[in-house]
């Protein structure tokens, strides 16, 4: 089949074919933020995993999920987040519900789990996260929540992420609503001559928050704290402190961002350290919202520096990729902007791109950015994927643990840009282990002996 006369009609499933676009062939708007398609494997996740993978790198806190014990496992660890400080949120807890618990209800045993974690671990912070089961059988979390805090003089809030109420993003929005509740607005006597932001949407990937912060200390301008990587309980209590929120993954924090600036008069900027391009482009937005010369001065002698030294290094991977292509297939929109422009810096096509929780102004800017005849789609399933990397002849997938099984089997490249990872790809270092993780995957001598390459 011709690449190029690909036919949306011919969609496995037709309910798909307005969640599909190929750029430059129809005129239609794609269409995003909707529910899944019943009979449809969906890569997304639940609204729980949502949830939790935003609230789980709050080191300090007890994070216990209230449901069977393979909620828990699912999300254990899924984040390569780092800390500080306290490991307590290495740990996973759950309350492990059998049969008796969903005919009789759960509420005791969370009660009773509450009491004993909090025994042992002295913490002045607990999560408590909802499940499926959880939302049918309807155990009130808002009222044992309370109890308990009122008995052990701690904050206990309940993170309503039962799974039938949505999708992944109902996950942030849940998230960011117990980190409202958690936030003190204090007396908002805030110095208007502090340099001082809120960092959100960064999880401390690999050590990733630390390299931001590095650069905007390097700047003159100081991290309050992060949301959520690397944070804690005394930190994020404190987050009205900053004076401006800079916001890197769009897709969990925009409402958290805009709550903020509705109740505490914050404002906020989308930024992305994803790439040479959007990392300097995003310090000189820090650094223009301050209005402060020699801020902008300390930035641009910053971004010198690191390009000076980066840019030869990944001038050298470059001359490797002619002619490949790359298949796109991440979680939130911005991430996917970012991964467009990071490839065109190394020389790589992006033949095929789609997110789980992309919004309509951000396939707008995909469109945009990518070349005609670009598939675009958004919250596909696993047939869709492999039928548009083979037909496009993508050499090399970048997405998510679901996706690496997928990429192996047509026997194509794959680079992790998942949350479990190890390796830092925010910043100037972030783009050349990009650089170097796409080399080492893509140019590896084991594809000589995959039929076909």
């Amino acid at each position: 089949m011709d690449v190029a006369a690909v036919r949306l009609t011919d969609v496995e499933i037709r309910e798909r074919e307005k969640s599909i676009v190929i750029k430059g062939k129809q005129k239609k708007q794609l269409i995003c933020e909707t529910d899944s398609v019943a009979g449809c494997v969906s890569q997304r996740a639940c609204v729980y995993c949502g949830a939790r993978v935003v609230l789980n790198p709050v080191t300090d806190a007890i994070h216990l999920v209230h449901g069977p014990i393979g909620c828990a496992s699912y999300t254990w660890d899924i984040r390569g987040s780092l800390s500080s400080g306290s490991e307590l949120y290495r740990n996973s807890f759950s309350t492990d519900l059998q049969e008796d618990d969903v005919i009789f209800g759960g509420e005791r045993k969370l009660a009773r789990a509450i009491d004993q974690l909090v025994a042992k671990y002295r913490a002045k912070l607990v999560f408590v996260y909802s499940t499926c089961i959880v939302g049918v059988i309807g155990d009130d979390l808002e009222a044992v929540c309370k109890a308990a805090a009122r008995r052990h003089v701690i904050e206990v809030i309940p993170v309503q992420s039962s799974g039938f109420i949505g999708n992944k993003a109902a996950g942030y929005r849940a998230a960011c609503d117990a980190l409202l509740r958690l936030i003190d607005p204090g007396d908002r006597k805030i110095n208007k001559k502090s340099k001082t932001v809120n960092y959100l949407g960064d999880f401390n990937l690999a050590g990733e928050a630390w390299i931001i912060r590095n650069y905007l200390r390097q700047m003159g301008v100081d991290v309050n704290v992060t949301f959520t990587g690397d944070s804690s309980y005394g930190a994020l209590k404190e987050a009205t402190a900053a004076t401006l929120n800079i916001i890197q993954c769009a897709g969990s924090m925009t409402y958290l961002a805009q709550k903020m600036k509705e109740l505490y008069n914050i404002p906020y900027i989308n930024v992305s350290f994803l790439g040479l391009q959007d990392t300097a482009q995003s310090l000189r937005k820090v650094a223009a919202f301050f209005n402060d010369v020699d801020i902008m001065r300390r930035a641009e002698k910053l971004i010198r520096t690191e390009e000076t030294k980066v840019k030869p290094v990944i001038e050298g991977y470059r001359g490797k990729f002619a002619g490949k292509k790359a298949a796109v297939y991440v979680g939130g929109g911005f991430k996917a902007v970012s991964l467009i422009k990071q490839f065109r810096e190394i020389g790589i096509e992006v033949v095929m791109i789609g997110t789980q929780t992309g919004r309509k102004e951000e396939y707008e800017t995909i469109n945009d950015l990518v070349d005609d005849g670009t598939v675009i789609l958004d919250d596909a399933n696993p047939t869709e994927l492999e039928r548009f990397m083979t037909e496009k002849g993508a050499h090399l997938l970048v997405g998510g643990v679901k996706e690496r099984p997928l990429a192996y089997k047509l026997g194509v490249a794959f680079l992790d840009h998942n949350h479990d990872r190890k390796h830092p790809l925010s910043g100037f270092v972030g783009a050349v282990n990009f650089a170097k993780e796409v080399y080492s995957t893509l140019c590896s001598p084991v594809w000589k002996y995959v039929s076909g390459q």
